[in-house]
């Protein structure tokens, strides 16, 4: 399983530098990021991905870690991205794309080379 869960981690630390250049290409400004529309689209994409990834870790890795993450909150806001059909909330994406996608990406990190 640790094999498995690193692998995973290491996907999800890739779509969260993802959501970071993609931040530092268009700008870290909310108003850009609602207006344009392939920089709102990439960032949710990234956010889908990471959450279904989530769901790929063994029930053994995100139970010893869900004090440190979220993980049932990573699921729900793919469930959100993936089922809003053009009402997601552009303020709650931002929020998770500046705010706890670093986190995220940190604590990824720090996994990953626990695991080698």
């Amino acid at each position: 399983m640790a094999e498995r869960d690193k692998s995973v981690l290491m996907h999800i630390a890739d779509h969260c530098e993802d959501i970071g250049g993609f931040i530092e290409r268009f700008g870290n400004d909310f108003g850009v990021f609602v207006k344009d529309r392939a920089y709102f689209n990439a960032v949710s994409m990234c956010i889908l991905q990471i959450g279904e990834l989530s769901g790929a870790l063994s029930e053994e890795y995100r139970a010893a870690t869900s004090e440190r993450i979220p993980w049932q909150n990573i699921r729900g806001m793919r469930n959100l991205v993936a089922h809003a059909y053009g009402s997601l909330d552009e303020e709650l994406v931002w929020e998770t794309a500046t705010d706890d996608i670093p986190a995220l990406l940190g604590f990824c990190r720090e996994e990953i080379e626990k695991m080698i």
